[in-house]
């Protein structure tokens, strides 16, 4: 910290006003669901910060160790006091301290607390869609920030969640997805299969079953408009959604392997189905 030392916070406990944020809050608190308009989600890393930043949102403050303030956090900074000046504060402290919030090390020196964007309407996410993911019930962080990923490289425009599904906004599924969850229309939906008829989508489960259809079935890609249910890390879709969906569809495998990992398995259908 040089001249404008001051600028910084330096804490020396947790418990600091302002960093319970970081430090104690819960995902489920952060999200706010009684008042979601106060919502919060935490970014982690520069490039993930930079990417929220292009995609319009509003920072509330920032967490660091003390020798990234004049290293990797420093660009970061710079932007957020050249659009918001001195208002949004900057938390620092020793590499001990913080350390011991879960993940920090791996965060590359920066944390930014940020305001939660409100989700579109199911219409809004559909209505311009040609190939949307229904993510029914994936619970898994990591699976849910890898789907984002995939979608966003390859060619889906918009993500539909059951309510029963992980956080898109959890900590680590924002940075599993470098930030890609804020780069695509995504919201909740209760009852997919009896919602997107409605709009037009053709939908898609993918499941091993007597019926199922391989995913190059020339079939699929020649519909206007499909939505691609994909479920949960064991148990796969739920009877209901298989039996409900117009097409059931698996992906040709070899050496016996009769299934992939729910983010592996979505990257080959969006690849194939999005061509």
């Amino acid at each position: 910290m040089k001249e404008d030392e001051t600028d910084y916070t330096l804490i020396t406990s947790l418990s600091h006003p302002g960093v319970e944020i970081y430090s104690t809050l819960t995902e489920a608190q952060l999200r706010n669901r009684l008042e979601p308009e106060k919502g919060i989600f935490i970014a982690e890393s520069p490039k993930v910060i930079g990417v929220a930043l292009d995609a319009g949102m509003q920072p509330i403050s920032l967490l660091c160790e003390e020798r990234h303030i004049m290293g990797d956090a420093a660009p970061i900074i710079h932007r957020i006091r050249k659009s918001y000046g001195s208002g949004i504060p900057v938390y620092t402290g020793s590499r001990k301290l913080l350390a011991s919030l879960t993940g920090y090390t791996l965060t590359r020196g920066v944390l930014c607390a940020m305001r939660r964007p409100q989700p579109p309407s199911l219409e809004q996410v559909c209505n311009k869609a040609r190939r949307i993911v229904v993510i029914h019930g994936v619970v898994d962080s990591t699976n849910i920030g890898a789907i984002f990923r995939s979608a966003a490289a390859l060619g889906i425009d918009g993500v539909l969640l059951t309510t029963d599904s992980c956080d898109p906004l959890n900590r680590r599924a924002l940075r599993v997805s470098m930030g890609n969850v804020l780069l695509i229309p995504w919201t909740w939906v209760h009852d997919p299969l009896s919602q997107l008829p409605a709009l037009g989508f053709c939908t898609v489960a993918m499941a091993l079953t007597d019926r199922s259809i391989s995913l190059a079935d020339p079939r699929l890609k020649a519909e206007p408009r499909l939505a691609i249910i994909m479920g949960t890390e064991g148990d796969g879709l739920p009877r209901q959604a298989i039996e409900g969906a117009d097409y059931v569809v698996r992906i040709p495998m070899y050496h016996g392997v009769d299934s992939l990992n729910v983010a592996a398995a979505s990257a080959v259908a969006f690849w194939e189905l999005c061509k």
